[in-house]
């Protein structure tokens, strides 16, 4: 959202009325020794998890490092999934960051010379799963062990960029909290091989560094772009006045803005990410692609180019008397469209008749289908362009004669350009799709494969093979010989990043679960990850779904009935082993409403429930609880809006994050929002009664569980992510909500994605957090680690039970999923 928009109807102080402050790095560091503490006492580390993939979809690459004298030796630093080494151009893959306190990775850094690694932490894409991080690490054995090398308020990084002759000497790109205003954010600078760090370029506490690059010939001159960017949990302003092109000539200590308004490079409220990319041969050719957020010249209605049928921007401005003269057959096709929803009942002549006599606004359509997946891809903006510099940036140019067309409006997730270290008009820039150039930018194609995935972050070219690139992408690793002519996919790490997981009760049981941009999966619990499937192309997990893959529900009569979908709430049920593609094979069960009735919003991750009472029965959650009897053929919502109904901006806010349906008693269902909000109906929905009021306000609610053990107890997990607040806050209530007791509080600074039950023992509780699967064995009164067979830090954000084989099921958010046997740990509750 422009920040005009953002100004006129809504402050960043009121969104959700949070009641806490960003935690500070020194509570943050805390974790350090809190989790060395629970790991050291745990009782149950006896028992290990063992990974069942899957691996071959892979998950979100940020960079990638190669050597520049052996290109079959590289890392690849994953957004969540770690850093992986390959001494074999890519057949196999060791992880070489498993033993630290975090995560998610920005950037790395690798001194050849003498085998340093650098490790930037938190990653720099600004996406709604993009998580902070605690600063540098650096290793000098391979990753054996590594060092903590401070910029603990950093929590995003855009660029390690070391010195191409003092090991000493490195620059930082910092871009700062994601959620929140910080001044720790700019250019830092170590000359001490990062014991001590300088600041040396800052704007304000929302602009940070997304990217730097060196002159290799002379190292004093330097180039950062600079990015403005705010993000809350309802509303994102990528872009402002004080993004822009800074360069030093004396080593960092002093800068200059570049990119003025005389410059030729774009300046102003529109200027979003900025990737830069120095030609090596000579360096006074710079590029700089931008994501340029200017409103597009080209107008609403030329967004349709088939001129035989109607898209959704035709209807936004329309008067009464222009919809009135809109074709019948257009319009007919149009809403009887499977992608519409339109209610069945409308057609051309009804509709017409509706606005000629003000029952519908002329805008109906529109408004009724307009919707934050929709945004995404239909606002006018300039979007990708690519500018050059031939004079070290004293002047810019821009490249490209025509539009990129390769961000939508989701340019600050991408927005890097690479140059060919050995010509300079071969260019490639990451986006949706892959685009080179070979004419200094005039011109661009794909050099997407068809087993190349999309949504782009990184891209290596061999300087002593021209033809030779490795990309890293949403979907791992491709590389190729030819410039993209044939690729090749290393996807061989179990790196998936699973939103939620759960269980059927075949045997042996599948586990299903939905991916980031990777759709919805199933595979078999006795899965080993091997490569004995490209043999038979046999692989043992089957995708039943696109998108980015979200929650999912499985009939237990059948094991075959299966509810799952993307973003937004876009669900369907389908029956696994029916034929014809997936529009053919399952149906909707997304709730609906009239034209002209009030838009429902949904979560980008919607809460579903089927009913264990009655399996017909399944629950939907947008900002109201919808209930179906007749497994999601029709929904009806149960009550109003659940949510605070907050303001809203330009990312859906005020949407159920959790359902609970308790197991003693059917009707008792207790919902979450992302607002703060915790509502019980006793009664299956007629009557909803408010139970968080002397909770802490405002945060999202990750979970709500309904015991299964007694009938008033419930249990509550609050997540502070979006207010870069990671206190680990779980509450428990033996009274149906009406008073709470916080337990575990001995947890780490780690934000709570789940809480469960043990099938069998009411006094053990499993909790998965953003860095690491965490166990009670007293009701929540004290905490352990359990960490054996998995990395030491890991990002669990969904667990299921698998009753009758008594094991655990974890769905990791860089790790693909886990599972264990649970008597270990019922054995030690009854010791202790």
């Amino acid at each position: 959202m422009r920040k005009l928009l953002f100004l006129l109807f809504i402050s960043s102080s009121c969104y959700s009325k949070a009641q806490v402050k960003p935690t500070t790095a020194k509570e943050r560091l805390k974790l350090i020794d809190q989790r060395k503490s629970l790991n050291q006492q745990s009782k149950i580390n006896e028992t290990a998890f063992r990974n069942i993939g899957p691996s071959v979809m892979s998950g979100r690459v940020v960079d990638i490092d190669v050597n520049p004298t052996d290109a079959t030796e590289f890392y690849i630093a994953y957004a969540t999934g770690g850093l992986w080494h390959t001494v074999n151009n890519g057949i196999s893959f060791v992880p070489v960051f498993d033993s630290v306190d975090i995560v998610t990775i920005g950037d790395i850094a690798i001194n050849w010379n003498n085998r340093e690694i650098w490790v930037g932490t938190g990653e720099v894409n600004s996406s709604r799963s993009s998580y902070a991080g605690l600063g540098i690490y650096k290793s000098t054995n391979n990753g054996k062990t590594w060092d903590w090398m401070g910029l603990p308020e950093s929590h995003h990084i855009g660029k390690v960029q070391l010195h191409p002759t003092d090991p000493n000497t490195a620059w930082v790109a910092v871009l700062g909290h994601l959620y929140s205003a910080n001044k720790e954010r700019g250019v830092y600078k170590t000359v001490d091989g990062g014991k001590t760090w300088k600041q040396v370029l800052f704007v304000d506490e929302n602009t940070g560094s997304v990217d730097l690059d060196i002159n290799p010939i002379n190292p004093n001159e330097l180039y950062a772009a600079l990015w403005f960017r705010t993000r809350r949990a309802n509303n994102f302003e990528e872009c402002g006045k004080t993004s822009g092109i800074y360069k030093s000539m004396d080593g960092g200590d002093n800068w200059e803005l570049i990119s003025t308004p005389t410059s030729g490079f774009p300046s102003g409220e529109g200027v979003g990410r900025i990737g830069l990319s120095l030609y090596p041969k000579n360096p006074t050719i710079l590029y700089a692609v931008v994501d340029n957020n200017f409103k597009s010249a080209t107008t609403i209605s030329a967004l349709s180019k088939d001129s035989s049928k109607y898209v959704l921007a035709d209807f936004k401005l329309l008067s009464k008397e222009q919809f009135a003269l809109l074709d019948d057959k257009k319009l007919n096709d149009f809403i009887k469209s499977p992608r519409t929803l339109i209610p069945t009942k409308y057609n051309a002549a009804n509709l017409k008749e509706m606005v000629a006599t003000d029952q519908l606004a002329p805008t109906a359509i529109y408004d009724f289908l307009f919707d934050a997946n929709t945004a995404l891809f239909e606002t006018p903006i300039i979007g990708c362009e690519l500018y050059r510099s031939d004079d070290a940036g004293k002047t810019w140019r821009k490249t490209n004669e025509y539009p990129i067309n390769i961000y939508s409006t989701y340019g600050y997730y991408f927005g890097m350009a690479f140059v060919s270290p050995t010509n300079e008009n071969k260019i490639i820039l990451t986006g949706v799709d892959l685009m080179m150039s070979t004419d200094g930018g005039k011109t661009f194609k794909s050099i997407n494969g068809p087993v190349v995935h999309s949504d782009h972050h990184f891209v290596w070219m061999d300087t002593h093979k021209d033809g030779h690139i490795i990309n890293g992408n949403d979907g791992g690793v491709n590389m190729t010989y030819d410039n993209g002519k044939n690729w090749a996919k290393l996807n061989t790490p179990a790196v998936g990043q699973f939103y939620s997981v759960t269980v059927d009760m075949a045997r042996p049981y599948n586990v299903y679960g939905g991916l980031q941009d990777n759709g919805t999966w199933f595979g078999p619990a006795n899965n080993l990850e091997s490569t004995r499937w490209y043999g038979t192309g046999d692989y043992a997990f089957k995708s039943i779904g696109g998108g980015d893959g979200m929650q999912v529900q499985v009939d237990w009569r059948d094991n075959k009935t299966v509810y799952s979908g993307y973003q937004f709430g876009n669900y369907n049920r389908q029956v696994l082993g029916a034929t014809g593609s997936l529009r053919e094979r399952s149906k909707s069960v997304q709730p609906s409403r009239e034209l002209g009735q009030s838009a429902l919003r949904f979560n980008w991750q919607s809460p579903i429930l089927i009913s264990r009472h009655n399996q017909d029965i399944f629950y939907f959650g947008s900002n109201k609880l919808h209930r179906s009897f007749n497994k999601g053929d029709s929904l009806v919502a149960m009550g109003g809006d659940l949510t605070t109904n907050p303001l809203q901006g330009d990312i859906p806010f005020g949407t159920l994050s959790t359902i609970s349906e308790s197991p003693l008693r059917f009707g008792l269902i207790y919902t979450g929002s992302d607002d703060g909000n915790i509502q019980v109906t006793k009664d299956g929905g007629y009557s909803w009664n408010l139970i968080n009021r002397k909770l802490p306000k405002g945060l999202y609610v990750s979970r709500v569980v309904a015991s299964a053990f007694k009938e008033g107890r419930v249990y509550a997990a609050l997540n502070g992510y979006r207010n870069d607040y990671f206190a680990a806050l779980i509450y428990k209530s033996e009274d149906y909500g009406a008073t709470w007791k916080q337990v575990n509080t001995d947890l780490p600074m780690e934000p709570v994605n789940v809480i469960r039950e043990d099938p069998t023992n009411e006094n053990i509780l499993y909790i998965g957090t953003d860095g690491g699967l965490y166990i009670s064995l007293d009701g929540g009164l004290t905490s352990m680690m359990w960490s054996k067979g998995l990395p030491y830090s890991i990002s669990v954000h969904d667990i299921a039970i698998q009753p009758r084989d008594n094991e655990i099921v974890l769905g990791t958010h860089g790790r693909s999923i886990y599972i264990a046997g649970l008597s270990g740990v019922q054995k030690a509750a009854q010791k202790k």
